[in-house]
């Protein structure tokens, strides 16, 4: 399961310091490497790992600590809430509502999987209740109007893109106004895929945004780029308004600390696209944590 081999990482890092006789610096340094080992092997990025481990040598300290403090529930209350402070984007997710149209505009990386998942997002929505539409903004990469109207077409889906017009920003406004006239209560822009050395195409990005004015910008990310989700997701997040991100390919990559990374990085709510639910797995990590620290 994914970050299921990070929680049991942790767990036993959390257990060994537990069962030793005398709780001191050395102890607690062991299980804080011990933690940070499996969390850099787990693709979360050193700058978020080594601030976690910065946070925790900060609140538990140890000499200052007076006699008859439990220092095992501490040490393991710390690093509890250290961990969920990386994965809450302090925010409630944005959640459309029916009968009221919503513009959702999704960006991310070449190859991350956009279109499939703008696809999956709005037949989940479908299957809700709700009328979702697709546009299709990307007229940079060849095929990409077949493959989304394919895609739509197989979940019948209205949608909107040309093969004529080269502007993906006129597109995205035709689209998006065509679908408020008929009344459709969920709009999904599809756009092109880039990565951060790209600035044009991040201006076109920007400026797609800025004429669609999206209630909701999602990130999607490709789960086996590791290391790299980090500071991708920062460039996207100060490009447009980063509101949630989407893990993509997580039944090919067990590892997921890219998805902490992503959702640290830019603040959002974070889901997972295919077999698995992000949030179980996470809830599934805290309740490892949880059972020992309580």
């Amino acid at each position: 399961m994914v970050l299921a081999e990070l929680g049991g990482s942790i767990s036993r890092a959390l257990q060994q310091m537990s069962n030793a006789t005398i709780i001191d610096e050395k102890v607690l340094n062991e299980c804080l490497n011990e933690i940070t080992r499996a969390l850099l092997q787990s693709d979360v990025q050193f700058k978020l790992v080594r601030e976690m481990q910065t946070n925790i040598k900060k609140i538990v300290n140890l000499d200052d600590l007076a006699a008859g403090h439990n220092k095992r529930k501490i040490i393991q209350q710390a690093i509890f809430n250290e961990l969920c402070k990386m994965l809450d984007p302090g925010k409630p997710s944005f959640t459309p509502k029916k009968a009221k149209p919503s513009v959702v505009m999704f960006v991310g990386l070449q190859g991350s999987g956009k279109t499939t998942t703008c696809t999956k997002y709005a037949y989940y929505h479908q299957k809700k209740g709700w009328k979702p539409a697709l546009v299709c903004a990307d007229t940079f990469r060849a095929g990409a109007f077949d493959q989304l109207k394919q895609n739509a077409t197989k979940a019948k889906i209205p949608f909107y893109g040309s093969y004529m017009e080269s502007d993906p920003v006129k597109i995205a406004v035709e689209g998006v106004e065509r679908f408020k006239k008929e009344n459709c209560d969920l709009i999904i822009v599809d756009t092109s895929g880039r990565h951060k050395q790209e600035v044009a195409l991040f201006e076109e990005m920007r400026q797609v945004s800025e004429a669609t004015n999206p209630d909701l910008v999602i990130f999607v990310m490709d789960s086996s780029i590791g290391q790299a989700a980090f500071d991708q997701a920062q460039a996207f997040k100060q490009s447009v308004a980063v509101g949630a991100v989407i893990v993509t390919k997580m039944d090919g990559h067990a590892k997921g600390g890219g998805a902490l990374s992503a959702v640290a990085a830019t603040k959002s709510p974070s889901y997972l696209s295919g077999l698995v639910n992000i949030w179980m797995n996470l809830k599934f990590l805290m309740l490892n944590l949880s059972s020992a620290v309580f």
